[in-house]
């Protein structure tokens, strides 16, 4: 095939279906045939003008799952007809930062779907090295989560998150569902998530939260409440809002952990008091993307069934339909995630 159909977003809110040249390759990279793909808050960021808008025209897509359909001259190790998942993040691979696993900081960084045209087509190129053969008999559209829990997995390790910890998550939406339950294979307890949707609060209690608050008024007397009157070991920030940064270091305790995972405009800043900081030993880090074992163990824990995947995995359209299917997507609080279905 020289063609391809594929959704490309050509301004803000507009998509357009197109018939595209197919990706070419390099001889390090896989052609993916693409069967599932999620869409995901940066996508919507993206759909709506608020990011990555000097890349435009794009095809957007990045939490996607395929088979391999074509390979270059150098690559041995992925046959056709191979299920894979992709690492998303393409850095250089020998400077300081990718030998660390923090691709993010290369220099040379692009990212599928995002930086690049990604996953909302019937084809994506992507180095050879980033695709993950996939084992098993997992569906597609748990595969296509693979990319999103490897963001949870990669914030539970930079936060370093224990058996007992106490936790408040703001965001009960799809992010913030994952780090519930990825909060819960760490052995954290008690998980406090606050979403101002009551119908999200109750998903989070599904998902494994003790207690979930949509009243901002009482979330600091139950936080309180939960741990004994300290603050949380470990705030997580996932919606991306100023004033709710500012909130979690309200709500750890001393010698607490904020991090910081929601993404806010370029510029947004928040105040931190630099001598309680140092005198109560209070830290921070960010995390926003998983990378390389990220994802190898964000698969692992999917293919054993260690995330529930019911409310991510029932909203699905097909390609031509994904105007209508970011349109609606506000309207539809009880998916958790929407999946554009690609090819069977």
């Amino acid at each position: 095939m020289s063609t391809m159909r594929a959704a490309v977003l050509t301004a803000p809110k507009r998509f357009e279906l197109r018939d595209v040249p197919v990706p070419a390759i390099g001889p390090e990279d896989v052609l993916v045939r693409v069967t599932r793909t999620g869409i995901c808050g940066t996508d919507i960021h993206i759909f709506n003008g608020h990011y990555a808008a000097d890349k435009l025209p794009l095809i957007p897509g990045h939490e996607f799952c395929g088979t391999i359909a074509e390979r270059g001259a150098n690559v041995r190790q992925l046959a056709i007809g191979t299920r894979v998942v992709v690492d998303i993040n393409i850095g250089c691979g020998t400077c300081f930062f990718c030998r660390r696993n923090e691709v993010l900081n290369c220099a040379e960084v692009t990212q599928v779907g995002i930086g690049r045209d990604g996953a909302f087509a019937e084809f994506v190129a992507v180095p050879a090295r980033l695709a993950i053969p996939v084992t098993g008999n997992i569906a597609d559209e748990v595969l296509a989560l693979t990319e999103p829990v490897a963001c949870v997995v990669r914030a539970a390790r930079k936060a370093r998150a224990a058996f007992g910890q106490s936790v408040v998550i703001f965001g009960a939406g799809p992010i913030g569902n994952l780090h519930v339950q990825m909060m819960r294979l760490t052995g954290a307890a008690p998980i406090i998530v606050t979403d101002l949707s009551a119908e999200r609060c109750r998903m989070a209690i599904e998902a494994g939260a003790d207690a979930a608050v949509s009243d901002p008024s009482r979330l600091k007397q139950t936080v309180l409440e939960m741990t004994g009157g300290r603050g949380a070991d470990l705030v997580i920030e996932s919606v991306g809002n100023r004033r709710l940064y500012e909130q979690a270091f309200d709500l750890a305790r001393r010698g607490g952990h904020v991090a910081f995972f929601g993404i806010t405009p370029p510029g947004d800043t928040v105040p931190v008091d630099i001598l309680k900081t140092v005198l109560e030993e209070g830290s921070l880090k960010g995390s926003v993307a998983g990378m390389g074992e990220d994802m190898h163990d964000a698969l692992t824990l999917l293919s054993h069934g260690r995330f529930r995947t019911e409310d991510f995995t029932r909203a699905s359209y097909p390609l031509e339909r994904i105007q209508e299917a970011f349109e609606t997507l506000a309207d539809r609080p009880q998916d958790l995630k929407t999946q554009i279905a690609i090819a069977a």
